[in-house]
């Protein structure tokens, strides 16, 4: 008997969906809270609306927005509190990524890193903290990718949202190119192939943003 392959393939543009929604939180298109609108979405990605809400109500799931009465679906800001508890999970994660990661990253893969370092130093001296924050979330998530491991890149995708913060609300006397800077310990860990190296940085260049956080600093 032939099955019909609508559930399946439903089922997959739900996926991609949600993930098109994920990289727009992370690169900034929709920052914190943010209204989500359906049909927009629906509207900009060529689809339904059927796929766009089953998405948001999985991205709701995992609490990365919020559906209010009467004010819809908006991108959740989380409280200091879970950013904080966040952080030791994505150190976990990241850590391994980046051990991983100086076993297999290609050199277009460094360079890129190296670039973006760049690019939240040029955001950092423009005092464009919302630039540099993107810079970072790509940054990390190369770092991640490049560890080639799809578990761990999907955990790490659910997580990032919450460890972002915004530089110029939460500590407006912050030293932005000091935050960009501490990006290129892990770089040279990895250029050098050095497995051990690229987990501890990274291990360590999360808490010590965990720690900023709690002080009123951020990432």
């Amino acid at each position: 008997m032939n099955r019909k392959p609508a559930p399946v393939l439903r089922e997959v543009l739900r996926t991609q969906i949600k993930g098109l929604i994920m990289e727009g939180i992370v690169d900034g298109r929709y920052p914190p809270g943010s209204r989500l609108i359906e049909t927009k979405i629906a509207r900009e990605l060529g689809v339904s609306q059927a796929p766009v809400r089953e998405a948001l109500r999985d991205l709701e799931s995992v609490g990365v927005v919020e559906s209010l009465a009467f004010r819809g679906t908006r991108v959740r800001k989380p409280t200091v509190a879970e950013l904080v508890e966040a952080f030791p999970v994505r150190a976990a994660l990241e850590s391994l990524a980046a051990r991983e990661a100086a076993r297999r990253i290609s050199e277009e893969q460094l360079v890129e890193l190296e670039r973006l370092i760049d690019a939240m130093v040029e955001a950092a001296h423009r005092a464009d903290a919302t630039s540099q924050s993107v810079a970072n979330a790509q940054f990390h998530g190369l770092v991640v990718h490049a560890a080639g491991n799809a578990t761990l890149e999907r955990q790490w995708t659910l997580l990032e949202p919450f460890a972002r913060t915004y530089l110029t609300t939460s500590h407006p006397g912050i030293d932005l190119v000091r935050l960009a800077e501490r990006h290129r310990k892990v770089v040279t860990h990895l250029r050098d192939r050095d497995a051990e190296g690229a987990a501890a940085a990274m291990h360590d260049h999360l808490m010590e943003a965990s720690r900023w956080l709690q002080d009123g600093g951020a990432e």
